[in-house]
């Protein structure tokens, strides 16, 4: 089948490589002429594991092809995609200029009989205005308009895609339904669920689906802290519940809140759109308070637990808001890094593939080019990103190089009792802190951090 993908940032440039990848024609075509160059040179915008070598194989099968002009990507195709941004506006809605700026582009060059597919993530109501605004443009035009969310996790795109929960197709003629259930075909027959539905249900299943799996996380993330109150740990707490079949195990591991460039955005819009509409989402509305200042609230362990003054050295690693990508957008690192600075320490970061990414985020930040040398003469370490470098980090090795040896583990990825062997304070999420004695040090620094004075923390909520 003929496909048309506009947009070439993360989802369309993946979802193009993986719908090439088995067996369709695509052409893709971006507002960026710039990217569509580097695209054309074999230049990848952003990492994602597996993108790369996958793009180079389709391109040199002849199955994809980047596109300068809107004219030669659309005209022949069967099915355009739109993968357009769809930015957060002040209010937590979202701003649809983007796509409407596309349907208006494709509504020119579109075929008769073709179908547009909204792949960005928009509100209910969406796909209707899209089908007025292109009416509009061509009144005489025969074409159907669908949404097709996609559930692409960064880090694990391709798979997601080639071995996917779940296709969601929103249409309200059959036209649609026949084409779209066409392209996903090869996926459908190896197994793949695929929901079909309206366009409204289609739109909000996407942001229900983020909504919810966010709140597993605000959910873990009070769990631990209660879990460090009570001398619990939130490891086999949290096992035990991911255990029933009715919640299952994903999204239950504490960490520093949500990030990225889905869930704070879609959780905004998916709360406004509530208030919009006079259904208010009150649990995703307290999430949402409770995700941001959990980050400020772990920068003021650090700098209370930490032993820390005026010009110590904070080496921080991770600035991704996730493992196995380099994005950066509203990650931890983005809002702890600048309280730590504030409060007069010196940081000092790095990260496999964000750094930089974090650079246009971060000022007066110290770059190191491994964790170890982020390490150097440090007086904390503190861990945001669960990077599989940093779970295997030579211990030993770490506690030579530090001045202070304080340990913020915001992932759990190390072992607590290994931590401690190597002389190392460790603190964690939801677990009791331990001491180089091996011993629980329930929130004080040991000897190590000697009688410096501290900084003043900021306050609590």
């Amino acid at each position: 089948m003929q496909i048309a993908m506009i947009g070439a940032g993360y989802v369309g440039l993946t979802t193009a490589t993986c719908f090439a990848e088995i067996g369709h024609e695509v052409a893709c075509h971006d507002a960026d002429s710039e990217r569509i160059r580097q695209l054309e040179t074999g230049e990848l915008p952003i990492y994602e594991p597996r993108l790369e070598e996958a793009m180079r194989r389709v391109v040199a099968s002849g199955k994809l092809r980047f596109s300068r002009s809107g004219a030669d990507c659309v005209s022949g195709a069967d099915v355009v995609f739109l993968a357009v941004g769809t930015p957060a506006m002040r209010d937590g809605g979202i701003d649809l200029s983007q796509v409407e700026a596309a349907a208006r582009l494709v509504s020119r060059w579109l075929k008769p009989g073709a179908v547009v597919a909204i792949k960005s993530t928009v509100v209910a109501g969406t796909c209707r205005r899209v089908r007025e605004i292109m009416a509009e443009e061509r009144q005489s035009l025969d074409f159907s308009v669908a949404a097709n969310p996609e559930f692409l996790r960064e880090g694990s795109a391709i798979e997601d895609f080639l071995c996917p929960d779940r296709i969601v197709i929103g249409c309200d003629d059959r036209r649609s339904a026949s084409l779209l259930s066409e392209v996903y075909r090869p996926l459908t027959e190896r197994g793949a669920p695929k929901v079909l539905s309206s366009t409204p249900n289609a739109e909000l299943i996407k942001y229900a689906a983020n909504a919810f799996l966010a709140l597993k996380i605000g959910f873990i993330n009070e769990v631990a802290d209660l879990c460090a109150q009570t001398g619990a740990d939130v490891g086999p707490v949290a096992e035990g519940i991911g255990l029933d079949r009715r919640i299952g195990p994903s999204f239950l591991r504490p960490g520093p809140g949500y990030g990225g460039s889905c869930f704070p955005k879609d959780t905004c819009a998916f709360a406004a759109t509530g208030r919009d509409r006079g259904a208010r989402q009150f649990l995703i509305e307290t999430l949402i308070e409770r995700n941001e200042k959990r980050k400020a609230a772990l920068a003021g362990r650090v700098i209370a637990q930490g032993g820390l003054r005026k010009g110590s050295v904070v080496a921080v690693l991770g600035l991704a808001f996730k493992a196995n990508t380099d994005d950066v957008r509203e990650s931890a690192a983005l809002t702890i890094a600048p309280i730590l600075q504030k409060a007069g320490l010196r940081v000092r970061a790095h990260d496999p593939k964000a750094m930089t990414n974090a650079r246009q985020w971060l000022r007066d930040v110290e770059w190191a080019d491994t964790a170890y040398e982020a390490a150097h003469g440090a007086d904390a370490v503190v861990v945001l990103t669960e990077w599989e470098e940093y779970k295997n980090i030579d211990l030993g090795r770490l506690a030579c190089t530090m001045s202070q040896r304080v340990v913020f583990d915001y992932r759990n990825l190390l072992d607590p009792r290994a931590v401690a062997a190597h002389g190392l304070i460790y603190f964690s999420l939801g677990r009791p802190p331990v001491s180089p004695a091996g011993k629980s040090t329930r929130g004080r620094v040991s000897a190590l951090a000697g009688t410096r004075r501290r900084v003043a923390a900021p306050a609590r909520d």
